[in-house]
């Protein structure tokens, strides 16, 4: 009978990601996961290979609980672009306060690592396009329903949200005027591509 782990691998996986989110690839040592999720280098070698295994884990995850707070406003929103609005707005307001780091972890991994952590960035990039891609589907579902322009290209406002979501969570941790980044958020919805 095989032994099973002495370890809850999604609780570890979850304290992972909040550390590697707040303190970035490079800043976080395997002493400091050593301390944070309570195991010893070699267990954490066993069950995730090195420190870039867990760390790609960390990145999964940090998606996956992302696609599933976007799907958590598509039941909450009729329309498919006031689900899109809640979503940047739990991300840009919400994320200030109730995570660990208010950048997008994917993003700050992007801008931190270099061509030496090439297999790194491709799995980031990777994990980005996964949501550029509800992205696309929720855009397609406003065409459908007439709040989005048929002319306009889905991929392209996917890209445009992300852009716009960087942007917007690199501002909030300069500001915390949320009336301000609140006008800000309604201002991508109103401007190009959402208007003819």
């Amino acid at each position: 009978m095989a032994k099973s782990a002495k370890f809850d691998r999604q609780v570890v996986i979850e304290k992972a990601t909040n550390l590697y989110w707040k303190k970035g690839f490079h800043a976080t040592s395997m002493r400091n996961l050593q301390d944070e999720i309570d195991m010893r280098p070699g267990s954490i070698y066993a069950a995730f290979g090195n420190k870039d295994g867990l760390f790609k884990e960390t990145l999964k995850h940090y998606t996956e609980t992302a696609i599933a707070q976007l799907q958590q406003c598509i039941d909450e929103h009729a329309s498919p672009v006031a689900a899109l609005k809640a979503f940047v707005t739990l991300l840009v307001i919400d994320a200030q306060v109730n995570a660990p780091n208010g950048m997008c972890m994917l993003a700050k991994t992007i801008s931190e690592l270099t061509e030496a952590d090439k297999e790194l960035i491709d799995t980031t990039k990777g994990h980005l396009g996964e949501i550029a891609n509800e992205f696309v589907k929720l855009i397609k579902q406003a065409q459908v329903l007439g709040e989005i322009g048929q002319d306009k290209n889905p991929e392209d406002i996917a890209n445009y949200i992300q852009v716009q979501i960087a942007g917007l969570r690199t501002f909030a941790k300069i500001s915390d005027d949320k009336s301000k980044l609140e006008t800000m958020i309604n201002n991508v919805f109103i401007h190009y591509p959402f208007t003819d």
